[in-house]
């Protein structure tokens, strides 16, 4: 199993959940090297198998040599989890560039789709595995000033239903995970009166943990999740609701 963007936050919480259900879990990072070993250790002192993986996802040879340092370590990649992200600056309508596009398709289009070649061979000889995107409930929401990460976020859901499709017949099944805002360690210094006001609008009464994420995609990882493909799970408290 590979962790895309594991050092800390939603991926750090999801390798430790997936150690903890006995997979052996790759803790990829980028510019974290004491958080991914600080993930290994908790998966290790809990009785699982880890190792850390430093790796650009944005980039294809880094990439392409990803997959098999993973195999040669923990075995081939049978669970594969994008969840690698960059900044994800505010900016309005009129003071949006085409880069700040293409700075959020790197990360929720070019790294899965990199990342899915490398991975669908050994998927395919092995007769199946998972794809599970983290996703966001954000183009749901139409929050001002997101609009290229909703609109990359949007692009791997099309990504998602369009691989379940065309993977199926290999037994791979592609499903994504819609978080909404889950407090992690981005988020410190954000104002307690807009926390509160993201809450009181969430019908359970309270923000979500990034452990009630890491649960779903261990659903999804799990056999019990064998005959879902395609779908896209909010884990958002009803936030979304209409």
């Amino acid at each position: 199993m590979l962790v895309t963007g594991a050092s800390r936050g939603l991926g750090a919480e999801i390798a430790r959940r997936l150690g903890a259900d006995g997979w052996p879990v790759a803790v990829n990072y980028l510019p974290d090297p004491e958080g991914a070993e600080r993930v290994v250790a908790d998966i290790l002192a809990a009785g699982g198998t880890a190792a850390a993986f430093r790796a650009d996802v944005t980039d294809e040879t880094a990439v392409a040599n990803l997959i098999p340092a993973v195999r040669d370590v923990l075995g081939p990649v049978r669970v594969l989890i994008p969840n690698a992200t960059g900044p994800q600056p505010v900016r309005a309508a009129l003071d949006l560039t085409w880069q700040d596009h293409l700075d959020q398709l790197l990360f929720f289009v070019k790294s899965p789709t990199l990342l899915m070649r490398a991975a669908v061979p050994d998927m395919s000889r092995l007769g199946g595995g998972r794809i599970i995107h983290v996703g966001s409930d954000l183009p749901e929401r139409a929050e001002p000033g997101m609009s290229a990460y909703s609109a990359a976020k949007s692009a791997q859901l099309s990504l998602t239903r369009t691989w379940a499709r065309e993977l199926g017949p290999l037994g791979i099944t592609v499903n994504l995970v819609a978080p909404g805002w889950i407090p992690v360690e981005r988020h410190a210094g954000i104002p307690a009166d807009q926390i509160e006001g993201y809450r009181r609008d969430v019908p359970l009464g309270r923000m979500g943990t990034p452990a009630e994420v890491a649960d779903v995609v261990a659903f999804l990882a799990s056999d019990g999740s064998r005959f879902i493909t395609g779908e896209r799970i909010a884990v958002n408290g009803g936030h979304t609701l209409t």
